[in-house]
């Protein structure tokens, strides 16, 4: 089974605006325009079997009405997460809910939300994710969003995971988009459930670092993903395929990873 652990749609009211704005930004023609349909058209054509929809709440009023529509996605083919506001009243009490929604986990993001991932105010937050027992996925490393400032780098992401040793982190990006040596240096080997995924890798990380992380991490923590519709599922197996890595590490990293971790 072939699991993409990161990919993005939205609600059809916003999906052809949120579509036109990122590309105007990124600079980067993406191959969906944010349909889930159009997510699942491509997954038919590169042999995925099942996706994780990461939804992002940019302001706190949004979490309650994207994590609805979220569960109105999930399906066989589409495991959804939903997405808190770390400056929402009710970011708790959301977590709660969502757990309670049999959505599979939680997506942040630093730069769109506005903190730094070692920020002290984020702890009752994540400590609560904790004791729900959800994996959250942290965007990491640059983003054209905010380019100036970057809210997650390798080390704070590291005193972030050394406050929280119960939290299933992945660490989109492979750890720290852009950063790949300080993810070596700093987080390849860390104990606890730290993972990395694959997510918007197949343009700028070379292949030889992406190989020495995956060694130093371990495959087993490490998670196949691509970033749809920003980057290609099949682009970013083509990269892990032709790694000098063994089969049972490929085999790993493209789904029994995901399938363990969301148990699915």
């Amino acid at each position: 089974m072939t699991i993409d652990f990161h990919v993005h749609a939205f609600n059809p009211k916003i999906a052809e605006k949120a579509i036109s704005v990122l590309e105007e930004r990124a600079q980067i023609v993406p191959y969906t325009r944010g349909l889930i349909e159009q997510t699942i058209d491509r997954m038919n054509e590169w042999g995925i079997d099942k996706s994780v929809m990461l939804p992002i709440a940019t302001k706190p009023s949004q979490q309650t009405v994207i994590n609805d529509w979220a569960l109105q996605q999930d399906c066989e083919r589409i495991v959804c997460f939903g997405s808190v506001h770390p400056d929402a009243e009710d970011a708790i009490d959301e977590v709660w809910r969502i757990k309670e929604m049999g959505l599979h986990g939680i997506k942040l993001h630093p730069d769109y939300q506005g903190f730094f991932i070692n920020g002290k105010k984020l702890d009752p937050l994540l400590d609560a994710i904790a004791q729900a027992e959800l994996p959250v996925v942290f965007h990491s490393g640059f983003d054209v969003v905010s380019p100036d400032v970057i809210h997650c780098l390798a080390q704070p992401a590291l005193e972030m995971i050394q406050r929280h040793k119960s939290l299933k982190v992945v660490l989109a990006h492979l750890g720290c988009n852009d950063c790949w040596q300080d993810v070596y240096d700093l987080l390849a080997g860390i104990d606890g459930e730290v993972y990395f995924d694959t997510a918007f890798t197949s343009r700028k990380c070379p292949d030889d670092i992406m190989q020495k992380i995956i060694e130093k991490h371990g495959a087993e923590r490490i998670l196949f993903a691509s970033d749809m519709p920003w980057d290609s599922p099949d682009l970013i197996r083509q990269k892990i395929l032709g790694l000098k890595i063994s089969d049972d590490a490929k085999e790993k990293i493209l789904g029994l990873n995901a399938k363990r971790l969301l148990k699915l």
